[in-house]
């Protein structure tokens, strides 16, 4: 639950305001800014936090499943299956191939141009998913716990 709140909170940063500020810059310096970003990103402090919630909720749905008879377990699966496809599976699925694509990306260039604005706004797209399904992950989680 709290791996979620936490992964959640990050993601609605950017959803709410960092892609927005990145937006407002001209294209080579949002591009610059973003591909610094993509890199930082890739630390042990995030991806402990962003991994181990995938482990976790992979070990809930397991859970959920040989506990199927328990009224909680509903929650688990949800929550589980909420981060794992809407979390951690979007993340791969869509934004890292986004990000890899605007990493090869010469800021400067006119075909920059034109990719950063389309990374900007799919990219933020995506990022809405895994923001709201993050979110509705630990929700699901904190019901079980009621």
């Amino acid at each position: 639950m709290l791996g979620c709140g936490l992964v959640g909170g990050v993601f609605f940063a950017f959803s709410n305001f960092v892609m927005r500020g990145l937006g407002r810059l001209p294209a080579p310096e949002g591009i610059a800014a973003m591909q610094a970003i993509n890199i930082t990103v890739i630390n042990s402090g995030f991806m402990g936090i962003f991994l181990g919630t995938a482990a976790l909720s992979l070990y809930m749905a397991i859970a959920a499943i040989r506990q199927w008879g328990q009224a909680d377990a509903i929650y688990w699966l949800a929550g589980s299956l909420l981060y794992l496809i809407g979390s951690f599976g979007v993340t791969i699925a869509c934004n890292v191939p986004l990000n890899d694509g605007l990493a090869n990306v010469d800021p400067q260039s006119v075909e920059g141009a034109k990719i950063w604005s389309h990374y900007l706004v799919w990219w933020t797209v995506w990022n809405h998913v895994r923001t709201v399904a993050s979110i509705a992950a630990g929700g699901c989680f904190l019901r079980s716990l009621i």
